[in-house]
């Protein structure tokens, strides 16, 4: 039954970007690869199998994923970046990114074994954690998300994943509350984590002040939300109530990179997915992404990656 419902997706979606929720996740691995309480938190242990597969196409997941590669090596996508993921290494994919499986090939590729937290985002939201904070650290996360956890970083984030499968499984009326605990520790575990290697690399990290990070977060949730129609700072800044002077001043210093910068970057991840995983034409993108013309486009992109359009599809 997996595999005809395997093949089905993959013919369907090997066109363009899909939304993956945790229901459809569920589906593409057998039963015994995962437990979970609703449509709202998920994990896997996913080992090496045809269903894997179904992974090849760009999904976005509107929630937040956690990956822990315990044994073998994969290859995977994160939003057009790629990464080797091995042993001992945890990484941390922020909702709304386009993810897929690279590959999956290699002489190890049948001892694959690795964890997969998911959880939707109110899930997340009642986390008892500060999860905006943690997560919204916005591009660092984003091009550096993969850590490698310690032999003892290991055995406790062992412990916390089989711990959080007895409490799934369990008959407990408090057992969402046990896991919202579970997960909170964990997250915050694998954060620190994450945490002590940023500040080992950029031990020059600017400092932030509250309202900077504050308006940086609303500001990536609106551009993740409306990139493919609104360009202009104006925009965001009528959204935010402030003037976009001041929007860019407090975006700049929360990030280091410009409001226009972000946002063109979130236009131009749009246009290279579609330019290289879909069979759309051209005209159609310049549509969807809200640009006057394909003149426009041709410039806004080669400005932007060195390459037209028609040379990135190719290359």
């Amino acid at each position: 039954m997996h595999t005809n419902s395997s093949k089905r997706y993959a013919k369907m979606e090997n066109t363009t970007t899909y939304n993956l929720s945790i229901s459809r996740l569920r589906g593409y691995f057998p039963s015994s690869q995962w437990v979970g309480i609703g449509d709202d938190f998920c994990m896997f242990n996913v080992k090496y199998d045809e269903h894997l597969r179904t992974l090849e196409y760009p999904c976005r997941f509107d929630g937040l994923l956690m990956i822990y590669c315990i044994k073998g090596h994969m290859k995977l996508s994160v939003n057009l970046n790629d990464y080797d993921l091995y042993e001992s290494h945890l990484i941390i994919v922020n909702p709304s990114s386009i993810i897929k499986v690279s590959d999956v090939e290699g002489e190890d590729v049948h001892q694959l074994n690795y964890a997969v937290v998911a959880m939707s985002s109110r899930f997340g939201s009642e986390l008892k954690i500060d999860l905006k904070k943690i997560m919204n650290e916005g591009v660092t996360l984003m091009e550096t998300p993969i850590m490698t956890l310690s032999k003892e970083m290991q055995a406790v984030m062992a412990g916390y994943l089989n711990l959080a499968v007895q409490v799934i499984k369990s008959e407990s009326p408090f057992r969402e509350d046990a896991l919202s605990s579970l997960l909170s520790s964990m997250i915050c575990l694998a954060a620190g984590a994450w945490v002590e290697k940023m500040d080992q690399m950029k031990q020059d990290a600017l400092k932030t002040t509250t309202r900077s990070k504050m308006i940086f977060e609303q500001f990536i949730r609106l551009v993740g939300e409306y990139h493919t129609k609104r360009r202009n700072v104006g925009f965001y800044a009528d959204k935010l109530c402030l003037t976009p002077k001041y929007l860019s001043k407090l975006i700049k210093t929360a990030s280091g990179r410009s409001a226009p910068e972000w946002i063109d970057s979130y236009v131009i991840l749009e246009a290279k997915n579609l330019l290289k995983y879909s069979d759309i034409t051209i005209k159609e993108i310049v549509y969807r992404l809200n640009f006057p013309n394909q003149s426009v486009f041709y410039k806004f992109f080669k400005a932007r990656t060195g390459m037209t359009p028609s040379e990135y599809r190719n290359s």
